[in-house]
């Protein structure tokens, strides 16, 4: 029986063309989207490198710059910017903290068009008043991007929907249920059967177009291979699922009218519904504080501070004797002054800064304790996270910058408080940002939609057998 289902199965679609059409819109749509993430990511290289380009075209005037000072040659530049200086190396000469886009970044754009890849941290600047963001058109937040995390999430189950919604009704409505109930086999198989072969031949299918999209865009597949298997895989268990809701529905034995709507619905509830009230909800629980309130209330602590940083100064000093030592001969300017009473702020403000990072992780903590409800919260941030563009990952990012400014920072402290100046032998000592990118997985997204597929899979037949049995009592 099986046999002669997947003859008739293919026979049936070749002949309604729906494996042609099927295949011309998935593989415009694939392609199309590849190609427009694709061109996210070459903007995102082209601005970091145009970045790094500017920083080693300022090195070369800096390096130029100390060699005529170190030669007792005038500079024609203000004074305050002469790089010798530690302070002014590190406001003006400062280093890219670059966030270099990951090899599957093209899949999904996640975060990337709301957060910033690269950032310049001086060495007087306030780590949490770091601008991480970056101007976006509000029209395109609120379309979103055309990218192949889209066609999955929001489109292949359109698809998945027109392609499998009619698999019982049509022959009801056909009148050739009659001879299916001669047929030695119950309906429940039979749909599964159907429903299985469909399964099959989409997802070969959506295998060959992502295979020709990534090859159309000049992506090496096998130097790629465990990225992009774990990629298929997450989009054929997500298919998978939405199959199992189509034989849910089906066994209700409705009209393909009904079945259709009803189909829709439980898109609208999976795709629309859920992750908007789980975002809502979490705003609602974890409000986060006032970033204009925190940035007033350092503005206030440094207006406070800056009327007593001599004594700031002094327990600075104090507390660090290796930049005490044969104080009578040295110097003491606003710099100094300034360093001290910064880190003194920045103690001050760690409670209120700890705060805003704290609620931020229970809205996504809110958020990943009931993103099993729904399969599309779990593949768009398991497509995020394969991608590098996840809200974790310029959260890591974010932490990665503020642990280099402290570098950088405490790098250039120590020629201000010996009054040494920065020279060219110097120069190759300077910090680098290198980013760490942590190793993502979709295996936990697999599981979780298996799961989940199993259990409507398993409601299906529950139903369907409830539903027998009220029939076989009522007519008996």
């Amino acid at each position: 029986m099986l046999t002669y289902n997947f003859k008739y199965e293919l026979k049936l679609l070749l002949r309604s063309r729906w494996i042609q059409l099927l295949s011309v819109m998935l593989l415009l749509l694939f392609g199309f989207s590849a190609f427009n993430g694709r061109q996210k990511v070459e903007k995102r290289r082209s601005d970091i490198a145009a970045a790094q380009k500017e920083m080693r075209e300022n090195d070369a005037m800096m390096l130029i710059l100390l060699d005529s000072v170190e030669h007792g040659l005038e500079v024609s530049v203000p004074y305050w910017t002469v790089p010798s200086s530690p302070m002014a190396l590190g406001n003006y000469y400062p280093r890219v903290a670059a966030m270099d886009p990951q090899p599957m970044a093209f899949v999904s754009t996640g975060q990337a068009d709301l957060f910033t890849h690269y950032v310049k941290p001086t060495v007087t600047g306030d780590d949490f008043t770091l601008n991480f963001t970056e101007m976006t058109s509000p029209v395109q937040l609120l379309f979103g991007s055309f990218d192949l995390a889209f066609i999955i999430v929001y489109l292949l189950p359109l698809l998945i929907i027109a392609f499998s919604y009619n698999v019982l009704s049509a022959e009801k409505e056909s009148g050739s249920i009659r001879l299916l109930a001669a047929q030695p086999i119950t309906i429940q198989k039979w749909v599964m059967q159907k429903l299985g072969l469909r399964f099959f031949w989409m997802a070969v299918l959506v295998t060959i177009t992502l295979v020709l999209a990534f090859l159309f865009i000049g992506i090496d597949i096998v130097a790629h291979a465990t990225s992009f298997l774990g990629f298929l895989a997450l989009v054929l268990i997500y298919m998978l699922f939405w199959f199992a809701l189509a034989f849910l529905v089906n066994l209700q034995a409705g009209s393909s009218a009904k079945n259709a709507v009803a189909l829709l619905g439980l898109w609208v509830v999976f795709v629309l519904f859920v992750p908007s009230v789980l975002n809502q909800l979490g705003n609602t629980f974890y409000p986060m504080p006032s970033r204009t309130l925190m940035i007033n209330e350092m503005r206030n602590l440094k207006a406070e501070v800056a009327k007593k940083q001599d004594e700031i100064l002094d327990n600075y000093l104090r507390d660090h004797p290796e930049y005490a030592l044969n104080d009578t001969s040295q110097s003491r300017g606003f710099y100094h002054r300034y360093m001290a009473s910064q880190k003194l702020v920045k103690e001050e403000l760690s409670p209120v800064v700890d705060a805003y990072e704290e609620q931020l992780q229970k809205q996504q903590d809110w958020v990943g304790r009931f993103k099993w409800i729904s399969p599309a919260i779990i593949v768009q941030e398991s497509l995020n996270q394969l991608a590098g563009t996840s809200t974790k990952d310029y959260e890591d990012f974010r932490k990665q910058v503020v642990a280099f400014a402290e570098t950088w920072r405490g790098h250039l402290i120590p020629f201000l408080y010996n009054n040494r100046d920065f020279s060219q032998k110097d120069y190759p000592n300077l910090p680098k940002f290198v980013y760490q990118k942590k190793e993502a997985s979709t295996l936990f997204g697999l599981v979780m939609i298996l799961v989940l597929s199993a259990v409507v899979y398993l409601i299906g037949i529950f139903i369907y057998r409830e539903q027998k049995k009220r029939n076989i009592l009522m007519t008996s």
